[in-house]
């Protein structure tokens, strides 16, 4: 009685169905970039540094298994290191599980140079 019927508006003629489409994709793109530059980009970065800490591995090297055992290289081989954890204590270590580089050892002078005599 008090209560005025309420009608639908029409929609605007000539309206660019695309552009609706496109809008309605506009938040989902934009969480994916949001995504990509704060999780997907930085463990591709980490990864990569990883590897290439894992390649540069060499002999003296003090060294963090992902086991936590802190250890000195004595050699390196293509896929395993061999880990000193102790004097006579010597493990074999899949490359991979090295987490952390402690302290590496300065490359070996060169022996280009004789003493003045």
């Amino acid at each position: 009685m008090f209560i005025s019927p309420a009608y639908a508006a029409a929609a605007p003629a000539g309206g660019d169905p695309m552009a609706g489409v496109f809008m309605q994709l506009l938040p989902l793109l934009l969480v994916f970039v949001v995504f990509y530059f704060l999780l997907i980009r930085p463990q591709q970065q980490a990864r990569k540094r990883h590897l290439q800490m894992v390649a540069d591995l060499k002999r003296g090297d003090v060294v963090v298994t992902s086991g936590g055992f802190i250890g000195k290289i004595k050699s390196v081989a293509d896929d395993e290191v061999r880990v000193e954890l102790a004097p006579n204590v010597d493990v074999r270590v899949v490359r991979g599980t090295i987490a952390e580089v402690r302290s590496k050892t300065d490359p070996a002078p060169a022996n280009d140079s004789k003493p003045a005599s």
